[in-house]
């Protein structure tokens, strides 16, 4: 693991780079990681359900922006964020559990 402090190369950098390496920022410093591999990592149950319903509130949400009325309703109701945000958020807290 690689660390830096103010690199201007690496100032906007953030995330992975292909499935090579990750440019993380922890304040001043910028930290180099390389890709984790998660090949052998099995999620839980409740993993699997929280994804899954994840997906569901994904699908969701491009159904809303896709529909142009229902859209226009939904920027009314957003105050921060988008309209995809926004949907993603109602439809997770009505499944809460």
């Amino acid at each position: 693991m690689a660390t830096s402090e103010n690199n201007f190369l690496l100032y906007n950098v953030r995330g992975q780079l292909g499935k090579q390496i990750v440019v993380k920022h922890y304040g001043d410093k910028i930290v180099i990681t390389a890709y984790p591999d998660m090949t052998r990592v099995k999620p839980s149950a409740k993993q699997k359900k929280r994804r899954a319903l994840f997906t569901e509130a994904v699908v969701y949400a491009k159904a809303i922006i896709a529909d142009p009325e229902l859209n226009e309703l939904y920027k009314t109701e957003v105050r921060k964020g988008t309209v995809y945000n926004y949907a993603i958020k109602e439809f997770m807290k009505a499944f809460r559990g």
